[in-house]
């Protein structure tokens, strides 16, 4: 069992719909969250006038996974997003991470902002559209023990970001790489395969991890075929970004890399063509127990 973790919010304007701070205790790291309409209330923080990053989010349903993010960093933080607030469009939400202690330097800043962009860009749940990848040769910017604070500053961050709704950098392999000590788990937990495919076929294979349904890389999926629903467009969506690849048969798919999805019947559409209930569709690999029975028993045996 992994170990707990005290998340500390604090609803500045007294809702999740205002400004919110974000802090674990012992940690020198400090967030703050907020809607683009409350910009305002967040520069006059003194938060945002320190070295740090920022996280710009905005909806668009054509983008990967449905979000546009832009990744900066800042000696003054409240000096570049001042900036952006006339010359960016998409975003309508801002996360700020600095340093309580106000240790962080530009350096760090620079290191920070590159692998942030890099994390996002690996877990593919939305279009990044930073120019660039943040600063080349990161790892020859800091000494050795900057680097591995850095790293701890991320691993913190990657605990508290979900807690604020912000799952950008999560994929199953950032999930095991911030939590080195929480490894075993994790695999025991990923050792749970389920498919699905019809008659006796396994076509896809996927697990869960951290409560999320994946289905793996190199699994099947058949072009969509039932009746059109948000499914359909979400099969769509996935071939147009990549995720999944049409081979010499354009009747059959193939996932390029292992997809998150937000149920295990978005899943199970996505790969069977159809509308389709994913807790009756996906099995537990190489017996009959349905994806439901497993859960049933994951209860009675806690």
């Amino acid at each position: 069992m992994r170990a707990g973790k005290s998340v500390r919010l604090f609803l500045a304007e007294g809702s999740m719909g205002g400004l919110v701070t974000a802090e674990i205790m012992n940690w020198t790291g400090h967030i703050l969250a907020v809607g683009r309409s409350g910009l305002r209330e967040l520069l006059k923080r003194p938060e945002a006038t320190r070295t740090g990053v920022y996280i710009l989010i905005g909806e668009d349903a054509d983008s990967l996974g449905g979000r546009k993010i832009y990744i900066g960093e800042g000696d003054d933080v409240s000096t570049r997003l001042k900036d952006h607030e006339s010359k960016k469009d998409f975003w309508d939400r801002v996360i700020v991470l600095t340093s309580k202690d106000s240790n962080l330097t530009k350096a760090h800043g620079r290191y920070l902002e590159a692998r942030f962009i890099s994390l996002a860009r690996a877990a593919k749940r939305s279009e990044v559209t930073n120019g660039n990848s943040g600063t080349t040769g990161i790892d020859n910017l800091l000494p050795e023990a900057d680097l591995s604070d850095m790293e701890y500053y991320i691993e913190q961050a990657q605990i508290v970001l979900p807690v604020l709704q912000v799952d950008v950098f999560r994929s199953s392999d950032t999930l095991v790489e911030a939590n080195p000590t929480e490894r075993t788990a994790l695999e025991d937990v990923s050792e749970v395969v389920f498919v699905t495919g019809l008659k006796g076929q396994a076509w896809a294979r996927a697990h869960e991890i951290d409560g999320e349904f994946t289905v793996m890389e190199g699994s099947r999926a058949k072009r969509w075929a039932g009746t059109v629903t948000a499914y359909h467009a979400l099969q769509e969506k996935l071939i147009k970004d990549g995720t999944l690849h049409a081979g010499t048969d354009p009747n059959w798919l193939t996932f390029t890399h292992d997809q998150v999805f937000s149920s295990a019947s978005a899943a199970s559409a996505t790969v069977l063509g159809r509308n389709s209930n994913g807790k009756l569709e996906w099995k537990v690999e190489g017996t009959t127990m349905s994806y439901a029975e497993w859960l049933a028993q994951q209860a009675q045996t806690a």
